[in-house]
């Protein structure tokens, strides 16, 4: 059996700066400094959708999603949470967490090629990293039921 690597597309690394490896998901934040956004990643090789993933892995991926965007929610006191999974542009399997705001210069569509991203100024990357890296002591692996 050849063993496939886990190697993240190049647009999602381009696109995203790493916060750190989660039990199945390496969490990236979305170098866009105009919506608080996360991307986590299973770290799985040749992942294009959720039901690709092991049962047990589809668990853990829904624990992350759900500790991500509770965390997100309560450092930025977001008016509502986006979870999405698209994958027509980078097929790897992926999961954006947006903190949304009534007032963004997105809503209420989604921020999805939405308008020019803006980069993060490199002392903002510092802080917001920490805020963010913070949420990884809420996630834990699950275990199997039965």
């Amino acid at each position: 059996m050849i063993h496939t690597p886990f190697k993240i597309d190049p647009q999602l690394e381009k696109s995203s700066l790493l916060v750190q490896d989660l039990p199945l998901s390496q969490l990236r934040l979305k170098n866009d400094c105009r919506f608080p956004w996360v991307v986590l990643i299973p770290r799985r090789p040749q992942l294009t959708e959720v039901f690709d993933l092991a049962l047990e892995d589809q668990r853990q991926l829904w624990s992350e999603i759900i500790s991500v965007a509770q965390h997100m929610h309560d450092i930025f006191q977001a008016h509502k949470m986006n979870i999405e999974t698209l994958g027509n542009k980078v097929r790897q399997l992926h999961i954006h967490i947006i903190a949304r705001y009534e007032n963004d210069g997105a809503w209420p569509n989604s921020v999805l090629n939405h308008g020019k991203s803006e980069s993060y100024l490199p002392e903002e990357v510092t802080k917001i990293v920490q805020k963010i890296s913070s949420c990884g002591s809420t996630v834990s692996e699950t275990r199997p039921l039965g």
